[in-house]
């Protein structure tokens, strides 16, 4: 190959080599995928369906078969079916240029102009002769190049890996075999859509093979419906069939009829979403229907015949404008009865059956009172190690008499509410309906004639339930919610049962986040490692370990971070607050708020650059005894203006930080910036005189520690 005899071409970015497309698309179509199944799991039906079209998507997206500047993609889920429809999805992929980078050209011949040994090897390497290679030149020099055509894939032969990919990619919890064979999915498949088009993509998916055949509601139609093409669907699903296919479709159907049926008695359909969701898991021609009740059942506490509705029956109650529950529900049939009366006369009878059960039990449960019931407590095994739930009730009670007193509320208000907290899981109603312990637990308190502060506590002492919930209101509450949860805490580690990865059985995390929640929202001055202690000591002897105290703080200051970072705390700026192991979580808290308000002054970035260094020349200066500062020692202007303008500020700041007022202190702080460039700028710390080095070194750690009588600044970032 002949130097003269390259020809120039365009650039490459390494000698990997690159890509580039040569024809930007080509005949492109919709792509419909069906998977038919028997009845999915109605609570993860959504999440399935939305998560199979995002991996589908991307599989496509990453064979560039799908343009990347938009998703454009349709979601269906059925109880039988989950289903993506995939816009314009290319017959063939973009045809490529693929460009490789050899030897530089000064390297590539010699100097007869023959190419060298080394221009020979990389023609060798690419299958071609020397004078197959081109010449690319950029800005940077130039190179040996060598490019070839590669023609794109035709969709029909990369279109069913992407999608058994995608399948094998779902977030499905436990999946299940069906038959001889060794297939896995959520529930067993019995038909399979895949159409580019209007044409069948050959393959077979979890051991069914693909057509174009779908299927109809299971009563109204169960034939199979052709589909003339990936953009029909789902319209015959719908007209043929008895299907809605999309599930927002048939859920805002449902919530529009319920509001209507109940708007019928002037009253109000109370939806909530994720019993939305369930319900439209549930039914693929949804019938939404108004059933009634005897109102004798009204006289009744509410939360029993709510949930029975809405948990045991996936029925919607009515309420009216000023809330009272009122003797409707509504239910969402699956079926077009011809004899829609038989079908509301069936859902009223198992909800007369329910609630005649929840009349029973409160009337039998009053009987006897709460008090009565605690010594039963002693037959419920809390945990082996641990005790009885009586045991576990005993402890309780003496740590929420100690927050109480901390909060300076009446302990032996939250005493008795400790002692009959846990009473109502002996009663009938909760036995029958576990959700509503502490709940039933109030009524029969107020029924026994306990003060009203004992029979609130122990309703709110299960708040917050959920991530987000409604903190208790009330001190008594607050207290006993604390105590509650901190026994569990410490008593699980001391058993070793403590969270593992993502499993935590007795759900400690979210107890740590409930006491940390409750302490720091309701601004209670807690000492954190103080109740640890107290709840460590009532321990049973053969589980309490030393140690176990600063374990169980570290797991909990660790939801803390997790606390924060749902807050949009930076991460530094709870470690600039960790470093100085704040033991109230509130304390803490005001930390945060006044390290992130230290941060949007102007003197806040040469102030944390002064913190991180003075901490490094600590650090190097030994350890000497650095508490005195010699006023004699002081040589220079700089560190006898920094010295004087500590000690001033030094007694101004201690009703602050006395007060908790972080903020106010650190933008007291901020004013010593003028003095400490200075010091860094004209001082020499680390001189050879022992005395003059050590006082300078007093110095530093004085001005670091009223930093740290906030936050550790050296951890900020940036």
């Amino acid at each position: 190959m002949a130097k003269r005899t390259a020809r120039p071409q365009g650039r490459a970015k390494g000698k990997s080599g690159t890509a580039r497309h040569t024809k930007a698309h080509s005949e492109a179509c919709e792509l419909l995928l069906e998977i038919g199944t028997e009845e999915l799991p109605p609570k993860s039906l959504k999440n399935l369906s939305v998560a199979l079209a995002a991996r589908l998507y991307e599989g496509l997206r990453a064979a560039e078969l799908v343009d990347d500047s938009e998703q454009r993609y349709h979601v269906y889920a059925t109880p039988r079916r989950l289903a993506v429809s995939v816009a314009d999805v290319l017959q063939r992929q973009p045809d490529r240029v693929i460009e490789r980078r050899g030897p530089s050209w000064q390297a590539a011949f010699d100097e007869r102009g023959q190419p060298s040994q080394a221009a020979i090897g990389f023609a060798r390497s690419c299958g071609v002769s020397p004078q197959k290679l081109q010449r690319l030149e950029n800005d940077k020099g130039a190179w040996l190049a060598f490019r070839r055509k590669e023609k794109g894939a035709l969709a029909r032969t990369l279109i069913a890996g992407i999608i058994d990919e995608a399948l094998r990619r779902l977030p499905i919890a436990k999946r299940m075999r069906w038959g001889d064979g060794d297939a896995e999915f959520v529930r067993p498949v019995h038909w399979v859509v895949v159409l580019h088009g209007d044409k069948v993509i050959p393959c077979t998916l979890l051991r069914v093979k693909a057509d174009r055949y779908t299927r109809g509601h299971r009563f109204h139609y169960p034939k199979a419906i052709a589909l003339r093409s990936a953009a029909a669907y789902p319209g015959p699903l719908a007209t043929r069939g008895y299907v809605v296919a999309d599930f927002d479709l048939r859920k805002s159907m449902i919530r529009t009829k319920a509001h209507a049926l109940a708007k019928r008695k002037n009253g109000i359909a109370v939806i909530d979403e994720a019993l939305l969701d369930e319900v439209t898991g549930l039914v693929e021609w949804p019938v939404p229907l108004l059933g009634m009740f005897d109102r004798a059942f009204l006289d009744i506490p509410p939360e029993p015949l709510v949930s029975t509705m809405r948990d045991h029956q996936k029925c919607f109650h009515v309420i009216s404008s000023k809330g009272a529950l009122l003797p409707y529900f509504i239910t969402v049939s699956n079926i077009r009865s011809k004899n829609v009366s038989k079908v509301r006369e069936g859902n009223e009878r198992v909800i007369h059956a329910r609630f005649a059960d929840a009349r029973f039990f409160w009337e039998a449960d009053r009987k006897s009172s709460l008090g009565s019931r605690v010594p039963a407590l002693k037959d419920v095994v809390f945990q082996d190690k641990l005790g009885s739930m009586y045991d576990r009730v005993v402890r309780v009670r003496q740590l929420a008499g100690v927050i109480a007193e901390q909060v300076h509320h009446d302990r032996s208000l939250a005493e008795r509410a400790a002692w009959l907290c846990k009473a109502d899981l002996m009663t009938g109603m909760v036995g029958e309906f576990p959700e509503l312990q502490g709940v039933m637990g109030r009524y029969y308190a107020e029924h026994d004639g306990e003060p009203s502060v004992v029979a609130a506590a122990i309703e709110e002492h299960y708040l917050p339930r959920h991530a987000g919930d409604r903190l208790p209101p009330a001190p008594a509450g607050q207290a006993l919610a604390i105590a509650d949860r901190i026994d569990t805490l410490i008593g699980i580690f001391a058993v070793g049962e403590g969270p593992t990865g993502d499993k935590d059985p007795f759900g400690l995390r979210r107890a740590a986040l409930g006491v940390l929640r409750i302490v720091i929202e309701c601004k209670l001055a807690l000492d954190l490692n103080t109740l640890l202690e107290v709840a460590w000591r009532s321990l049973p002897d053969s589980v309490r370990s030393a140690g176990l105290v600063a374990q169980v703080y570290d797991f909990m200051m660790d939801r803390l971070r997790a606390y924060y970072v749902d807050a949009g705390v930076s991460q530094d700026v709870y470690e600039a607050v960790l470093a100085c192991r704040p033991r109230r979580p509130a304390d803490f808290d005001r930390r945060v708020r006044a390290v992130m308000a230290f941060r949007q002054l102007p003197e806040a970035q040469s102030l944390t650059i002064a913190n991180k260094r003075i901490r490094n020349i600590l650090r190097q200066g030994g350890s000497a005894d650095w508490d005195h500062v010699s006023t004699v020692l002081l040589k220079e202007a700089a560190e006898k203006d920094l010295a004087q303008q500590l000690d001033l500020l030094r007694q101004e700041l201690k009703p602050l930080f006395d007060a908790g007022d972080y903020t106010q202190a650190m933008k007291r702080l901020a004013a010593l910036r003028p003095q400490v460039d200075q010091f860094f700028d004209k001082v020499m710390v680390m001189v050879d005189e022992e005395a003059i080095r050590d006082n300078r070194l007093a110095l530093l750690n004085s001005l670091s520690a009223l930093f740290l009588r906030v936050a550790d600044l050296s951890k900020l970032q940036g």
